[in-house]
């Protein structure tokens, strides 16, 4: 725990004591958007600076991402999550999934996290990171920063990394099975193929010429240039074929598994089939899909943490944006060429280590 700084004041609401800084603005700077649409339709505007609840932490962000669930949800794609995100307009209109930043107030409940404690961490579904600052439950999806990293480092650490592992998990993968990682240079695929190795899989990845060396260094024991060679017909099989992009299938795939093999999609598949196919396939008996719902557990982000802590695991970043030009960040985000993760820097503090 962070001994309070003297310059910090007790604010009493009702039956509610925060401990906070008095350098917290009223106001803050936030990429808002109101209406549903493209990239543009996104706007760094002065909101109000949100206020902890007696459970919660209020959060300075330094660094934070721009990813494909932050883009999902601003479309919103597919279409039916209207139902989920807001018929006619967003109801949560502050993105940013995952940050990194330091804490400025904590709610009179909140035992485990004190003022200028620097965290990490994932919140979909409240958002909120694409801010100066932002509310987060004491006991969600957060954790310490490890030692000596930045804050840039560790904005990236959750989002695509916790998609891959429940994608792992999913699975039931264990040491000494053999992986194929469809797309391996995403946020998904990058960490799928690293977080892999940490559990003692043999991993092949499959990438685009200019980043076969960048994914040899990830730890892959080989590696498939989809441009020269189709990965589906190299003639190995897998105990489980991640596809971290979703641009391919099962049927398509289904060769690639051994008897009893699992195939996984970071999204629907052609026609929504692949939740379906999870369904199904299982009961058939043989190769099976299996559709990885999100684990989302606490100690799954301090798993994250350890091991990048460790360097067992680096996120990777492809490319830093202030959070001024958040509309180009989207931009390039949605051509699909973007390798690793996206950083959105929020304040000039961003690369400040521990």
């Amino acid at each position: 725990m962070v001994r309070v700084a003297d310059n910090e004041v007790l604010l009493r609401q009702g039956s509610l004591m925060a401990k906070r800084s008095t350098a917290t603005a009223t106001r803050m700077r936030a990429a808002v958007h109101t209406r549903y649409g493209p990239p543009e339709v996104v706007q760094v505007t002065e909101i109000d600076t949100p206020s902890p609840a007696a459970d919660e932490l209020l959060v300075r962000v330094h660094a934070t991402t721009v990813n494909r669930t932050d883009c999902g949800y601003r479309t919103p794609t597919p279409a039916f999550a209207r139902l989920l995100f807001g018929l006619t307009r967003p109801r949560t209109t502050v993105l940013g999934n995952e940050f990194a930043g330091e804490v400025v107030a904590a709610g009179g409940e909140v035992t485990a996290f004190a003022v200028g404690d620097r965290i990490f961490g994932y919140v979909e579904g409240s958002f909120g990171g694409h801010a100066e600052y932002l509310t987060v439950a004491s006991d969600g999806l957060i954790a310490a920063m490890p030692p000596g990293l930045t804050f840039a480092q560790m904005a990236p650490a959750t989002e695509g990394a916790h998609y891959a592992l429940s994608a792992i998990r999913r699975a039931r993968t264990t040491a000494g099975d053999t992986v194929c990682v469809y797309g391996a240079t995403g946020a998904i695929g990058s960490a799928a193929v690293q977080l892999l190795k940490i559990l003692g899989a043999t991993v092949t990845a499959v990438c685009a010429t200019p980043h076969l060396e960048l994914v040899e260094g990830l730890g892959a024991d080989r590696v498939i240039d989809y441009t020269v060679e189709d990965f589906t017909a190299a003639g190995q099989v897998h105990d489980l074929v991640i596809d971290a992009v979703g641009k391919s299938s099962f049927g398509r795939c289904r060769r690639l598994l051994k008897p009893g093999g699992v195939y996984v999609s970071s999204e629907l598949g052609p026609f929504g089939q692949n939740p379906l196919l999870a369904l199904v396939t299982p009961a058939l008996g043989g190769r099976t899909v299996r559709f990885p719902f999100p684990i989302e557990d606490r100690q799954m982000i301090r798993w994250l943490g350890e091991q990048i802590g460790a360097g067992r695991f680096t996120p990777v970043i492809d490319r830093r944006y202030p959070l001024d030009e958040i509309v180009a960040a989207y931009d390039y985000v949605e051509t699909g060429r973007k390798v690793g993760n996206v950083v959105i820097t929020v304040t000039d503090q961003a690369d400040r280590a521990a």
